[in-house]
């Protein structure tokens, strides 16, 4: 009997120191000075519209200069349109390698992001949800990254509004504020929509202390406020 109890706790500590190696080892670690880049301009977002107007102006001859008639007959012939590019199908990037950095000053820490959103990958940390309405950071629309309550995104409740978080990918450092949070049930898959505004999406599972599957989701949603390159 006595043999059965030992055996029996011993057990449960092995479950314990297990389950801490692995909230531990997952958990990320904390920020440094040199790890966030200094922003060198105040609202530094790619304006699509913006560019797009100041490419067709640098294209558009200057009226005031005379032009010999035989360029004017050569002007004449109208060009076929460019093709737009085709979207960026990133597969050089294959499922659990690691692909960038999450920084969260608020609450001094920063994890590894790891391509896609399966169990093994989170068990490494935060997961960039690949899907068909979501893109990296640099395609500038809806970027989704996941975690586990109780290892990477254990502290996110502690965020709030305003709150800035950080994504580096590929040389590039982009900055996001939080605008809103809220809690939606775990079946819930309406976050994961396609939006045309550059906006980086946490999620993660709730309540934080929950023991067992949790029965809701937490989510974090943050526009694009800057954009600086990694020197």
């Amino acid at each position: 009997m006595l043999a059965s109890v030992l055996i029996a706790a011993g057990v449960i500590i092995a479950g314990v120191n297990g389950y801490n190696w692995i909230s531990q080892a997952s958990s990320g670690e904390e920020m440094t000075a040199d790890d966030l880049m200094t922003v060198s301009a105040e609202n530094n977002v790619p304006d699509m519209a913006t560019e797009e107007n100041n490419q067709q102006q640098e294209e558009m001859p200057d009226s005031s200069k005379e032009v010999p008639e035989e360029e004017e007959a050569e002007n004449d012939v109208k060009e076929e349109p460019a093709e737009p590019p085709e979207p960026r199908s990133y597969d050089e990037y294959e499922k659990g390698e690691e692909i960038g950095t999450l920084l969260i000053p608020d609450i001094d820490m920063k994890y590894p992001i790891y391509w896609g959103t399966d169990e093994d990958t989170l068990t490494q940390g935060v997961g960039y949800h690949e899907g068909d309405y979501t893109t990296p950071p640099d395609s500038m629309k809806h970027t989704v990254l996941s975690g586990h309550r109780d290892t990477v995104f254990r502290e996110l409740g502690d965020l709030e509004d305003g709150a800035k978080m950080y994504v580096q990918f590929e040389d590039v450092q982009y900055e996001y504020e939080i605008q809103k949070t809220w809690i939606t049930d775990a079946e819930d898959r309406t976050v994961i929509v396609s939006k045309d505004e550059p906006v980086l999406t946490l999620t993660t599972c709730y309540p934080f202390n929950f023991i067992g599957a949790a029965p809701d989701r937490y989510i974090i949603e943050a526009p694009l406020t800057n954009v600086t390159e990694i020197e």
